[in-house]
């Protein structure tokens, strides 16, 4: 990490040193990753494994509503839970960073306190960025594309990434508030059935009744859509409200996440001082 130059000049703001130990940070970050390469093929390992598992080995037996191709319906699918499961590379680098005492240093440093979390938010967000590219390069390869037009396409990748951003929020969150990597691991219990009581991989109409509902309703499937509808994949059909406004509730859940845990990993981060 690079020292803070303290040679006289002209004064800086706060908001100058806010943004300077930002940069700082995600940095640090991406060095990490240069020097850990593994670690990104590691991340897009399960995606990439479960898209040619479900693509090829059980596409043959998947429905598609209103027909078409399953791996034009799937990738979507795949491409949102990769920025789900985002959550958890956010989460087990923070409980790490907390185990080996670097948060102590952060907090001991003459920096803008606000500079941890921002900078692992942007530093997150433009890994997120490189394993969306790599995963819609192998999507390529094994025969899906967007028929969404440009603007679609790029539209559909935002809305992508708008999820991912909101889930480094309840990864930072998480790994302040779990004990060790190990617990940051266990989170995984918990993600999976989430991601699988969705539109991922299944259209909710074809759920059990009771079920149904809450596969439509899951933030995870509003993303889902959108993204379907924008690439101009096949989609998962269904009548109720929420599924109608896929495209809305896919900018409106994110948005509602990210309002509920970035003022709570904020927060979180300022008692661990006290």
């Amino acid at each position: 990490m690079t020292a803070v130059d303290l040679t006289p000049g002209a004064p800086r703001g706060r908001a100058h040193w806010a943004v300077a130990d930002t940069l700082t940070l995600v940095r640090r970050t991406l060095l990490n990753y240069r020097r850990q390469p593994v670690a990104i093929v590691w991340q897009l390992g399960f995606p990439i494994v479960s898209v040619l598992l479900y693509g090829f080995v059980f596409g043959s037996a998947m429905r598609v509503p209103g027909g078409g191709d399953y791996k034009d319906f799937l990738m979507p699918g795949m491409f949102t839970m990769t920025m789900t499961f985002g959550l958890m590379n956010t989460a087990t680098a923070v409980v790490s960073d907390s185990g080996k005492g670097v948060m102590d240093r952060f907090r001991s440093m003459p920096m803008a306190p606000s500079a941890v979390t921002t900078g692992r938010g942007l530093s997150d967000l433009l890994v997120a960025s490189a394993e969306l590219a790599i995963l819609a390069a192998t999507a390529l390869a094994i025969g899906w594309t967007s028929d969404g037009g440009v603007g679609g396409t790029l539209l559909g990748f935002g809305l992508l990434l708008l999820l991912r951003f909101s889930m480094i929020w309840v990864g930072v969150w998480c790994g302040l508030v779990v004990p060790n990597t190990e617990a940051a691991g266990a989170l995984y219990a918990v993600i999976f059935p989430v991601t699988m009581i969705s539109s991922v991989y299944v259209a909710p109409s074809l759920m059990p009744g009771w079920l149904a509902p809450v596969a439509a309703w899951n933030p995870i499937s509003s993303t889902v859509a959108a993204a379907r509808e924008l690439f101009g994949n096949p989609g998962a059909g269904g009548g109720s409200w929420v599924e109608q406004h896929a495209v809305l509730m896919a900018v409106v859940w994110p948005l509602a996440i990210t309002a509920i845990f970035l003022p709570l990993a904020v927060r979180r981060f300022q008692r661990l001082s006290r």
